[in-house]
């Protein structure tokens, strides 16, 4: 693999030093403004969006807290993964000492594994509050937010190989770039199965997992609130009428709205970051693969968009955007302007009216059998 192409991929790397080779420049200047814009819109948006939840601290909600984690993972990205990959492109070697190669090396996975399992644990609490309200309703008010914790600290934990696998080394006399040491020839291959894995492949099954319980169970709770409706309505009971606090099958509006916000968050991920982990793989396992074509390159760097992707999506579903964008992007946010002001105060609002919702439902469909 190329010298060039290993700058990209951050983990990739096939044999040892390849000496002072020359780079392709046209490519890399296609890096490098692909890089630059990515970066100013990444820190742009997400410092943007971090100002905005501070400005809205006294209508905290857990998954604005979600949200609030999920872009200080995306700014780890901006700031260590995607600014030292562009000042690195420009040099054409990593400038610094042996602790800065093997600090950003770290840091940048950091960021990957951050970002990555920050989506995991927003898709499980948003699975807790469907599937299992009584619990979450329980739980709600600990200090700490175990999940967000136990993401971070398997962030911190899993980018640890490559404090190990990275170093200063000399390329060529009198040359030194930030270069990775693997066992041949089985090492490199191993690592980047092992990353993908843990990274990509395990977090998709769990989230997929996650959201097609919430799926039956909305299913389910709406197939039980028709029911208990019809029977009202042919006994005459004015109750029957929909509640403002209920959206879909006993589920409040505002739970349905995050819900189908994590789902968005879930497909820019996978979007972004399938491509990456393709070629990635597709790298190591294939020794003749195109690792310096402009399309190989491209998608490696793509999957740095998810950091610009995530606070649109959430800015979009919150109501903030302008009517016309939100329109612009498929009207999305056109009628979430309105409720953007008590939609936290819904979330934990109409929780015991939602529970209360399913359980009755259930209850008198089993009185009726």
């Amino acid at each position: 693999m190329s010298r060039f192409s290993h700058n990209i991929t951050n983990i990739s790397f096939e044999g040892g030093p390849p000496g002072d080779q020359p780079r392709d420049e046209l490519l890399a200047q296609i890096e490098i403004t692909l890089l630059t814009v990515i970066f100013i819109s990444a820190g742009i948006l997400n410092v943007g969006l971090l100002l905005l939840l501070w400005k809205r601290r006294q209508q905290v909600s857990r998954m604005r807290v979600f949200v609030f984690h999920l872009c200080i993972a995306d700014l780890v990205v901006t700031f260590f993964q995607v600014c030292p990959q562009l000042v690195w492109d420009i040099t054409d070697r990593f400038v610094g000492p042996d602790i800065v190669c093997r600090a950003v090396k770290y840091l940048q996975v950091v960021g990957m594994f951050a970002s990555t399992y920050m989506i995991v644990v927003m898709t499980v609490d948003r699975y807790q509050a469907i599937c299992n309200p009584m619990v979450k309703f329980q739980r709600r008010r600990a200090r700490w937010n175990v999940p967000i914790c136990v993401a971070w600290c398997v962030s911190l934990v899993g980018a640890l190989p490559q404090v190990f696998i990275f170093s200063r080394v000399e390329v060529a006399p009198g040359v030194f770039d930030c270069w990775a040491h693997f066992v041949q020839p089985w090492g490199l291959r191993a690592y980047v199965t092992w990353t993908t894995l843990v990274i990509f492949v395990l977090p998709v099954l769990t989230v997929v997992a996650c959201q097609a319980r919430i799926c039956r169970t909305v299913q389910i709770n709406f197939h039980l609130k028709t029911l208990r409706t019809v029977n009202r309505s042919a006994a005459g009971d004015a109750s029957a009428l929909p509640s403002r606090a209920s959206g879909v099958g006993g589920v409040s509006k505002a739970r349905v709205k995050t819900v189908k916000m994590t789902v968005v968050i879930v497909l820019a991920y996978v979007v972004c970051w399938a491509p990456f982990f393709t070629v990635q793989l597709w790298s190591v396992w294939d020794s003749e693969a195109p690792t310096e074509t402009a399309v190989f390159t491209i998608l490696m760097l793509l999957a740095s968009l998810n950091s610009c992707a995530n606070p649109c999506i959430f800015l979009l579903f919150s109501g903030t955007l302008p009517p016309r964008l939100a329109a612009l992007c498929g009207g999305v946010g056109g009628g979430a302007h309105s409720d953007a002001k008590d939609s936290a105060v819904q979330e934990d609002a109409t929780m015991v009216s939602s529970m209360y919702i399913s359980f009755k439902s259930l209850s008198e469909a089993t009185q009726a059998r």
